[in-house]
């Protein structure tokens, strides 16, 4: 099944910001090509037509301008200019500023409504007529100048030159509209290319995109399935480019680490092979010699004074050394997968008062729980939480032991907590830890350091949790949380053995 191709893009994706680089690059690239462009044609565009203009101008200048007298008549100058203008290529206003006396100007349009000479600037009229030295005989000149102006929102190209040697002023004005109008078709024309290129460019980088991420996308799917636990994942490989070397070495990555976890899990089958056969084994001579014990604890008054201390030392290590069996044959199953619930609905404040009268606990302990509470979980597993529990709160803690029960949403809550001097922070972390003990002066306790380990297994089993904490007012508290009816994750049969219940 394949994906979209925007599909879950982020703002961090990888996806996203190839496009977006992509994209960038050719934004620039097309904008900085339409600009390049538009700027050389505007320059060509104008510069024809400013150079046809004023050279048409300078040869009517020199025609007819110069022909006149030097103190013309405004009919004169008006009538010249009217020709100058009609014989105009392009076509372009003229007005001509001539002197009749000195300092009494007379100027002849070629069209007064059009050309002024108010519509010359007075920065060109300055340099029209001024005098230029050129070359080194003094001879004096004067020059072709030009300013490009807007009036009335259009543009236009104002001209000036003087007759040398003493004719008249012309002027000449040509419209750029058209020029205006072709470059604005132009720039339109180079922002439709820019925005086709910036779309092409976008779909170019989603393709190169999805070529170049499609193969990281695999590999991210393997790297998944491998943190999955499925360590037979391999990646197909394809090509001799660097994605497809990458594929390599995640094969040989995978290829090492599932034979590194198979020699793993089978030196900890064969651990665990070996504990079970060790326990199994020691079951036989440990019945034999537990019985041998008792008997010789029965007999212990009517032995010497000076065996009786190595016999009751016997006795006591012998029970050690068989709740020591029991417990690693008990955690063997837990690590092996074997062990299983037994579900029954019973009541939880029976459950508890059964655990502690069984131990004779009865008087050293508070009970707070309501009858009724019917709970489904497995009797035994339940039993041997609770003895470790409150053994444990009995032997580091102190009486009295008080034992809380209530109804959390859908879970169970017994909170266990003694009136000792509760637990040390740096010894928190790993109260559950198996054979772990608190004092290292004391390596040879009564506990096996597993007790606080199996009840957090038996919980887990259950799909339930323990937690260890310091109480406010004093003590440790124990806080054991079972769901009311917990599923047995080794039992296949589960979810229809619920289905009929119900």
């Amino acid at each position: 099944m394949t994906r979209p191709s925007f599909h879950g893009l982020r703002l961090t994706s990888l996806r996203l910001r190839l496009v977006v680089v992509f994209a960038l690059v050719a934004l620039t690239a097309a904008v900085s090509a339409s600009g390049i462009a538009y700027w050389l044609n505007r320059e060509a565009v104008l510069t024809r037509t400013q150079d046809s203009a004023l050279k048409d101008f300078r040869q009517e200048m020199q025609n007819r301008a110069s022909s006149l007298p030097l103190q013309p008549t405004q009919s004169e100058l008006q009538t010249a200019a009217g020709r100058m203008a009609a014989s105009s290529n392009p076509g372009y206003d003229v007005l001509l500023v001539g002197e009749r006396a000195k300092g009494k100007p007379v100027i002849g349009y070629s069209d007064l409504d059009a050309f002024t000479l108010t519509d010359v600037p007075r920065r060109l009229q300055e340099a029209v007529a001024k005098q230029q030295k050129v070359g080194s005989d003094e001879h004096s000149a004067y020059h072709l100048f030009w300013q490009r102006v807007t009036l009335h929102g259009t543009p236009y190209l104002v001209g000036g030159t003087k007759v040398t040697g003493g004719g008249p002023t012309g002027y000449m004005l040509t419209s750029l509209d058209q020029e205006r109008q072709d470059l604005s078709s132009l720039g339109w024309s180079l922002a439709i290319a820019t925005a086709l290129a910036l779309i092409g460019s976008a779909l170019l980088a989603q393709a190169a995109a999805t070529t170049v991420l499609r193969p990281v996308q695999r590999l991210g799917d393997a790297a998944r399935r491998l943190g999955e636990g499925k360590l037979d994942t391999r990646l197909r490989v394809s090509g001799t480019d660097e994605l497809a070397e990458l594929s390599r070495t995640f094969n040989k990555t995978a290829a090492a680490l599932e034979e590194k976890v198979s020699n793993m899990s089978e030196r900890e089958e064969a651990s665990r092979r070996f504990v079970a056969d060790m326990s199994h084994e020691l079951r036989t001579p440990l019945t034999a010699i537990t019985a041998v014990s008792e008997v010789l604890e029965e007999e212990a008054d009517s032995l010497d004074p000076m065996i009786a201390p190595a016999v009751q030392l016997v006795v006591s290590e012998t029970r050690r050394l068989n709740t020591l069996v029991e417990n690693l044959m008990e955690v063997t199953r837990f690590d092996a997968g074997t062990a299983r619930l037994v579900l029954d609905d019973v009541d939880i404040a029976d459950q508890i008062t059964a655990c502690i009268d069984a131990r004779a606990w009865l008087d050293a302990v508070e009970l707070d729980a309501d009858r009724g509470i019917m709970v489904r979980l497995d009797p035994r597993r339940l039993d041997v939480i609770l003895a470790n529990l409150i053994g444990n709160a009995l032997k580091h803690g102190g009486s009295p032991v008080r034992v809380a029960v209530r109804i959390d949403g859908g879970d169970l809550v017994i909170a266990v907590q003694d009136h000792g001097p509760g637990i040390p922070e740096d010894v928190l972390p790993h109260v559950f830890d198996r054979f772990y003990k608190a004092s290292a002066s004391r390596p040879r306790s009564e506990g096996s350091g597993l007790g606080l380990s199996i009840a957090m297994e038996n919980a887990h089993i259950h799909g339930g949790d323990i937690t260890a904490a310091n109480a406010a007012d004093g003590g440790a508290v124990f806080e054991l949380r079972l769901p009311r009816d917990p599923v047995d994750p080794a039992d296949p049969d589960r979810d229809g053995q619920e289905g009929d219940a119900s």
